[in-house]
């Protein structure tokens, strides 16, 4: 079974219960394989990421494997406007985030609601300097565990989204990106748009931010912030103390 998620944003639980953690956010136009099954609850896994959990089966269109393969194998082409609507034939909007995916749109088999987009889209591969453009778009956006959009995100939904509006694919947790790319020995051997991994006592991998110019980072931290960076670590200037320990630097582009 299979299934395309047609409203603005659906949080992905990591149980089947509504008081379950929200581990991630589905957003609209995202397809998915369902796993499983139990009462209200459907386990799936995202097809951009692989990433699994818990949803509402009312939150979500049933399609077809057909579809789902069709969709899989086709470029991806996101919302690039902070928040745009799409149009349901009857004149009622649905508000759509940054990143929201519009690629089925085109099919009618799949959109059997017929909605209609007139927002700006992005597509395709680009530069990697679009990335730290791109980051700027989420500054101050609020911290929230689990999220996706300019309307709260954590640290690697953050990163995930900004090299996904690019054309790049990166895992969903900060552990898991950082077993993607190559590591740099030194600060000094990265170039903006490079990522930064930070861990805690216990050497787990715990953050993700993009390096930006002169030795700064953007990264997620109670908002999206950008701090100083050093071989330590992110040194916060208004607590005046570092607050992620540096664990390791990695090019994926």
């Amino acid at each position: 079974m299979f299934g395309i998620c047609n409203l603005s944003i659906i949080p992905l639980r990591f149980e089947a219960s509504d008081r379950s953690e929200i581990v991630s956010q589905v957003l609209f136009g995202e397809h998915f394989e369902v796993l499983e099954k139990v009462n209200q609850w459907s386990r799936i896994k995202l097809h951009y990421d692989d990433y699994e959990g818990w949803v509402d089966s009312k939150q979500y269109q049933v399609i077809s494997e057909e579809n789902y393969q069709k969709l899989s194998k086709e470029a991806i082409i996101l919302n690039a406007d902070f928040v745009e609507y799409i149009t349901t034939p009857d004149n009622h909007l649905i508000p759509i985030t940054l990143g929201a995916s519009v690629s089925f749109l085109h099919h009618n088999d799949i959109n059997i609601q017929g909605f209609d987009f007139e927002g700006l889209k992005i597509s395709g591969v680009k530069p990697k300097s679009g990335l730290v453009r791109t980051a700027y778009t989420y500054l101050n956006s609020p911290y929230l565990w689990g999220g996706k959009t300019p309307f709260g995100i954590d640290c690697s939904g953050f990163t995930q989204m900004v090299y996904k509006l690019n054309g790049y694919k990166l895992l969903r947790d900060a552990s898991q990106q950082a077993t993607q790319g190559e590591v740099l020995s030194f600060i000094e051997e990265s170039e903006p748009g490079d990522l930064a991994f930070f861990d805690n006592e216990e050497g787990k991998i715990i953050h993700v931010g993009i390096i930006l110019e002169n030795n700064y980072i953007i990264h997620t931290s109670g908002k999206v912030r950008i701090d100083r960076l050093d071989h330590l670590g992110i040194y916060n200037a208004e607590q005046n103390r570092h607050t992620h320990r540096l664990r390791v630097i990695k090019k994926v582009i």
